[in-house]
């Protein structure tokens, strides 16, 4: 099977794909505290690195995502058939056909 990724902006099927694999919407913390933000991200379970992260609400997340004109490119299934968590969160300016 080909792996496949899609693109979306869809508020809804970004939220059902995140729940339906466990994760929370989330930021990195800035590495200086200068009272910006840090880039949009998904916290999932047992995230290696998740004291890099902080929680947010989907209705911040998706305040941000729109007003930075983002997108979310995401795997349904990996390679070998199992729900995929892989995921980028990209600028919609770029083509990813």
């Amino acid at each position: 099977m080909p792996l496949s990724a899609k693109v979306t902006t869809d508020h809804e099927v970004i939220e059902r794909w995140v729940r339906d694999r466990g994760g929370h919407p989330a930021s990195v913390k800035p590495v200086q505290e200068n009272g910006g933000h840090g880039l949009l991200y998904i916290d999932f379970p047992n995230h290696p690195a998740r004291e890099l992260l902080t929680r947010t609400s989907w209705e911040e997340f998706f305040e941000r995502f729109e007003r930075d004109r983002l997108a979310f490119l995401y795997q349904e299934r990996t390679s070998t058939g199992l729900t995929s968590r892989l995921f980028r969160i990209v600028s919609r300016e770029r083509s990813y056909s």
